[in-house]
């Protein structure tokens, strides 16, 4: 049976309950964060906390210790027989009786599970197909709050079409993913949307933006447009745990010749050799 972590609590999955009145539930008030494991190890770990707490900050939930944080989810690690796999925290506002204003005294709630997870290699060698849609979010997307509403019916429009992703738009200038990070290659420029508060800064995308520094790949942060993205040479999409993942369609049409691109090909191999030289994969 699997250890989670509520409200300053280690307990079996099956002794854990939420309380009704934290506003997780019912107005998703809080932030969150997920960090990969591997070989029993993180990934990453100190960026994902770094964050977590400025995404805090940013909807007002104050107070947080960075280094209570980290040993809850290293205890985490540590009370579960989970050696590839990711963990999930997040940090509500409180729990009190629901009302719109922000509680007075209330204080955060932890809540923090691990699961297993196995890198996507078959989608990283072979690609998936996206589609695109309207980005109609909120215009504070740069905090990883709970309220993920739109991502989902945007996943969800992607499921149904038989895709892997929905990659939105504004006016037609490209930001993210329903959970991702989007790249694409054109003239053969590496280039993704700034990080400002159109789109969630991603870990996983500061991986990749280092990597192509370190290999000499010129990079812009810089916007495109859907017909940018449609007639790019290669495109990928990044997050935690999908990693670099090439894709072959974008609405159906090829992208390239279908197949990953050399430039991604490239940010792979970095990603691989980051994930080594820490040991964390054998």
């Amino acid at each position: 049976m699997k250890i989670s972590y509520y409200n300053g609590e280690f307990k079996r999955d099956n002794e854990i309950s939420v309380d009704y009145n934290d506003r997780a539930f019912y107005f998703g008030d809080g932030v969150y964060e997920v960090v990969r494991v591997y070989d029993n190890e993180f990934f990453t770990l100190e960026e994902h906390m770094d964050r977590l707490v400025r995404s805090a900050s940013e909807i007002e939930i104050n107070g947080l210790e960075r280094e209570k944080l980290i040993e809850i989810i290293t205890q985490l690690k540590e009370r579960n027989s989970i050696e590839n796999g990711s963990i999930y925290i997040q940090v509500s506002r409180g729990i009190d009786p629901r009302n719109h204003a922000y509680p007075a005294g209330a204080e955060p709630v932890i809540l923090a599970y691990m699961n297993a997870m196995v890198r996507p290699s078959l989608q990283m060698e072979e690609g998936v197909e996206i589609i695109t849609a309207n980005d109609y979010r909120w215009l504070k997307c740069h905090v990883k709050s709970l309220n993920l509403l739109a991502n989902v019916m945007e996943k969800e429009r992607a499921v149904r079409a038989g895709a892997h992703e929905t990659v939105l738009h504004r006016d037609g200038v490209v930001t993210e993913g329903s959970s991702t990070n989007v790249f694409i290659v054109s003239d053969g420029v590496l280039r993704t949307h700034p990080a400002n508060h159109l789109i969630l800064n991603g870990i996983t995308r500061q991986e990749v933006l280092k990597i192509a520094q370190e290999r000499e790949i010129e990079y812009q942060e810089k916007a495109f447009t859907l017909d940018e993205l449609k007639s790019a040479e290669e495109v990928f999409i990044t997050s935690t745990t999908q990693e670099v993942t090439p894709v072959s369609h974008v609405d159906g049409q090829k992208v390239a010749d279908g197949s990953k691109g050399k430039i991604t090909q490239v940010i792979q191999e970095g990603f691989d050799q980051k994930i080594h030289k820490l040991n964390l994969v054998k």
